[in-house]
């Protein structure tokens, strides 16, 4: 399903959530060596990095949660960020989704690994942006995957070697294509968080939940997430 070869040392971005982690496992299984990066952002849903702790601890290697809470109060207007809009229900619609884009996180997100790539002198940064949040999320796209990885190039000039790169190998992949590779690695799906209400468990109905529900079904997994309303896929 994947055929990109992956450096020996890669700084990953781990969310907590079920993508990230996926690929977490997938370099792991690699035999790559993880610095792993979690950022609180003042997110709704910051129950997400108590999964990445747990993930982190599994793959073994350095992780960091970084403090970025101080700029929440820039990001307004996202029901992500902001408590004052609700995360929306349901499957995703164009209007829907766009609720929950927080301006420019994955560029800040990916500056801070950069970063500390270079610190670290790993030969890439790794997340997980795939197929399914093109249509609303401009930087999980294709064409700023690619305009990123230029500019990190040059931003970075005489201080990465000409080898490193941005990767996103899940960019062309479906959701359920991410939980038949977590399958195959087996990878502990009930140590993911997809909810962004953020509560003591799954909602189980905003478009995250939705999507993570359908991504096990089509994949025909068993989903081992605990919802509110007490069913899983």
């Amino acid at each position: 399903m994947l055929t990109e070869l992956m450096p020996e040392h890669v700084v990953l971005i781990l969310s907590g959530g079920l993508d990230s982690t996926v690929l977490g496992y997938r370099l792991r299984a690699d035999g790559t060596r993880l610095t792993m990066l979690s950022f609180d952002y003042g997110q709704r849903h910051r129950r997400e990095l108590e999964y990445a702790r747990r993930t982190a601890a599994k793959l073994t290697g350095t992780h960091r949660v970084i403090d970025l809470s101080a700029i929440c109060g820039l990001l307004a207007g996202s029901s992500l960020t902001d408590a004052a809009v609700e995360v929306p229900d349901g499957h995703y619609t164009d209007l829907s989704m766009r609720m929950t884009v927080v301006p420019n996180r994955n560029a800040i997100m990916l500056d801070v690994a950069v970063a500390q790539a270079v610190a670290v002198q790993a030969g890439a940064v790794a997340f997980g942006a795939h197929a399914g949040d093109h249509p609303i999320y401009p930087d999980c796209r294709p064409a700023f995957l690619d305009a990123y990885r230029r500019m990190v190039l040059l931003a970075n000039e005489g201080f990465l070697t000409p080898q490193f790169t941005v990767l996103a190998p899940f960019i062309g992949l479906r959701k359920a294509d991410i939980v038949t590779l977590g399958a195959d690695l087996g990878v502990p799906f009930a140590d993911t968080w997809s909810c962004y209400k953020g509560a003591g468990m799954h909602c189980g109905t905003c478009g995250t939940c939705v999507e993570r529900r359908e991504a096990f079904q089509v994949a025909g997994v068993t989903d081992p997430t605990d919802y509110v309303d007490g069913e899983g896929a």
